[in-house]
């Protein structure tokens, strides 16, 4: 079974542990990332050491920025960088493919370096300079955004990390000398460098691992949706009078009489833009509270580790040990059929139920459905894509096998607000948009209400369960071993 880094290279999960590097995917990404955050809330020399790095560099664009217009293959070279595919986090459905920082990040980072990033390396108020500030104002700049500009920027740390684990664990025919770009910034010639690097080696490319105590899952430390959420405690905060009037004054006028919750949001964000103290004492509020940071992110990724390693594990062993699970043939209708079948029978019969609970409670992400879907099919010569979005919206998966045996499989959980209407017209839609006549739609539900909620609208639409619409039960108050979900 060759899933993770340690299967495929043959190293032990208690020396990754011990090493404290995250055992990734090569199957597909996982769900986590690099936040910044962590670096700078670290009690580790090295930690500190590159997020002054990631200062220092945000600091230079800046003063390139202030001498002038930076000519296009200027920014191309010093803001626009790849996704660095080969550490294998973050939230390709398939694969470890992504679209990495394009000219919409680099012309928000530009465009704010004279604005939000002016004081950048000198604030009156923040312990630090942070690069998280970008996502806090800026539409479409998100976690995975900052997550792989830091990446890139810590790239020649990751690859060090990486090369001294490799000489100490992997056998030398499992790794190659590569020449990695962007590997580091000379600041006198201004250009990123290349540099040579010992490095696990796969399928005609290298593979990097990343230190857990770095990673996070959900949301970063500093993010768009707590300023928000938190935004009268933090203009309450603020020591200045006048100012605070000032802040709710302008806020009040922005707000249109009944109001949505879109519109108020939308009346926050211009407000954060005219009143930008208000991001630093938010920034400074998170500082003075990095400890919780550092908690939170290593339950994070305790958690994806028990959902997505350990439980995904005993979820494929048990399939193998089903003798005809990996060796079934058919068309590719029969082989989705015939696995979430199986899935099925391990969720519903086998306490594979446990894959979807952590400490008790289920963890309702359609996301996590769809990825352990996905890393069943480890074993498969099948092609397991996922829909580009065609115009009518994204189907999960593709199944094909050449151009003339397809079949879509949509997951959903019964706890979708729109499962209904999800259920009326989607498939259908899909099944036009790619020409096959072949879907399956799998609904999993985690209570008693949200069961009677999926046979009443199975019923209203007169649907019934078929080998095209599959119910999962993943209630633990049904199970006998209910009461000792992990």
């Amino acid at each position: 079974m060759n899933i993770y880094f340690s299967d495929y290279f043959r190293v032990s999960t208690d020396d990754l542990d011990e090493y404290g590097a995250f055992n990734v995917s090569l199957i597909n990404d996982l769900p986590v990332f690099i936040d910044p955050f962590l670096l700078f809330s670290s009690d580790k020399d090295k930690y500190e050491s590159l997020h002054q790095e990631i200062i220092k560099y945000i600091t230079f664009l800046r003063e390139m920025s202030d001498k002038g217009v930076i000519s296009k293959g200027l920014v191309k070279h010093w803001f626009l960088f790849p996704e660095v595919k080969q550490n294998w986090l973050g939230y390709s459905k398939v694969g470890n493919g992504g679209l990495g920082l394009g000219p919409k990040f680099a012309a928000a980072l530009n465009d704010n370096l004279s604005t939000i990033f002016n004081d950048f390396g000198a604030e009156q108020i923040t312990q630090s300079s942070h690069l998280e500030k970008l996502c806090l104002i800026k539409e479409g700049v998100g976690k995975d955004s900052i997550s792989d500009f830091t990446t890139n920027l810590i790239k020649g740390y990751i690859c060090e990390y990486t090369q001294e684990f490799a000489k100490k664990y992997i056998d030398s025919s499992r790794c190659k000398n590569v020449s990695v770009k962007h590997a580091s910034f000379d600041y006198n010639t201004r250009r990123w460098n290349a540099k040579t690097y010992t490095l696990p080696y796969i399928d005609g490319d290298f593979v990097l691992l990343t230190p857990k105590d770095i990673l996070t899952k959900d949301d970063a430390w500093i993010n768009k949706h707590d300023i928000i959420g938190d935004f009268d405690a933090i203009a309450e905060s603020i020591p200045n009078i006048e100012l605070r009037a000032q802040i709710n004054d302008y806020l009040l006028r922005q707000i249109p009489d009944r109001a949505s919750q879109r519109e108020i949001n939308e009346a926050i964000s211009r407000t954060l833009r005219k009143f930008p103290a208000l991001i630093d004492h938010y920034i400074r509020f998170k500082e003075d509270h990095k400890e919780d940071a550092v908690a939170l992110s290593e339950q994070k990724i305790k958690e994806t580790e028990i959902v997505f390693i350990r439980q995904v594990t005993n979820l494929v062993e048990t399939l193998r040990d089903q003798k005809s699970f990996y060796s079934q043939k058919g068309d590719t209708f029969d082989e989705a059929y015939n696995r979430i079948m199986f899935l099925k029978q391990v969720i519903e019969n086998n306490d594979g139920y446990r894959l979807f609970y952590v400490k008790g409670e289920p963890v309702k992400r359609e996301s996590d459905l769809q990825l352990i879907f996905r890393l069943t099919w480890y074993a498969s010569d099948d092609d397991v894509n996922s829909e580009v979005n065609n115009g009518r919206g994204p189907v999960d998966y593709k199944i094909s096998r050449g151009s003339k045996d397809s079949t879509l499989v949509e997951f959903k959980l019964a706890s979708n607000s729109k499962l209904k209407q999800n259920l009326a017209k989607q498939v259908e839609v899909y099944k036009a948009a790619n020409q096959t006549k072949k879907s399956i739609k799998v609904i999993l539900y985690f209570t008693d209400s949200e069961f009677e909620k999926t046979q009443k609208a199975l019923k209203e639409l007169e649907l019934k369960q078929s080998n095209e619409l599959i119910l999962i039960d993943a209630r633990a108050t049904n199970k006998p071993s209910g009461s000792n979900a992990k």
